[in-house]
Order: structure tokens, then C-alpha cells, then sequence
């Protein structure tokens, strides 16, 4: 299951993410979305689960939690749309 983590403190690592979201079941991938000219980090990730179950069960039990100062949204991530040239239909456009 993949899933969204929004919210994060530019202090949060991937180790962070990975030790948090441990302890709900095993943690398939955990990846920080930063910005690719200054390297920082945009404040959300996706979470990999190993299953749907231990998936919801770390959306249940972190979403609203506190990590390094700042209360984590947590969510199931939805797919990419690839409508608007693969760039996620977020609209943010320029």
C-alpha cells in the first residue's frame, strides 16, 4: 500500500519516516520528494507497505501525530494521473 505523508518538518529524514511507520509492520520503501535544484526537502513522501492492513493501520495511527514539531497528514496515496504531461494532476502549475 502506498501512502501519502504530508507535513514534514525539513528535519525529517527517510530513516525518520522508516522508524515511525516500523512499528505498525514492515516498510517496503520511503522516499522524501525535494526539490531538484536546491535539494531540500517539499514537506511530503510516500510510505511503501508491505500490505493494505498494516498500511491502514499506520494511516490510523500517525495521522495528526507529532514528528519533529510539526502534526503529520497522513493518507493512502493516490495514483498519478497522467493526463497533464505525467506531472501528477497536482495543479500547480507555473
Amino acid at each position: 500500500m502506498n501512502i501519502y505523508v504530508g507535513n514534514l518538518s525539513n528535519e525529517v529524514t527517510e530513516e525518520d519516516l522508516k522508524q515511525a511507520f516500523e512499528t505498525f509492520g514492515e516498510v517496503e520503501s520511503v522516499k522524501i520528494i525535494k526539490d531538484k535544484y536546491t535539494n531540500r526537502s517539499k514537506g511530503f513522501g510516500f510510505v511503501e507497505m508491505a500490505s493494505k492492513a498494516e498500511g491502514q493501520s499506520a494511516i490510523d495511527g500517525l495521522n495528526g501525530k507529532e514528528l519533529k514539531g510539526r502534526a503529520l497528514n497522513v493518507n493512502e496515496a493516490r495514483p498519478r494521473t497522467e493526463s497533464r504531461g505525467g506531472r501528477g494532476g497536482q495543479g500547480r502549475g507555473r
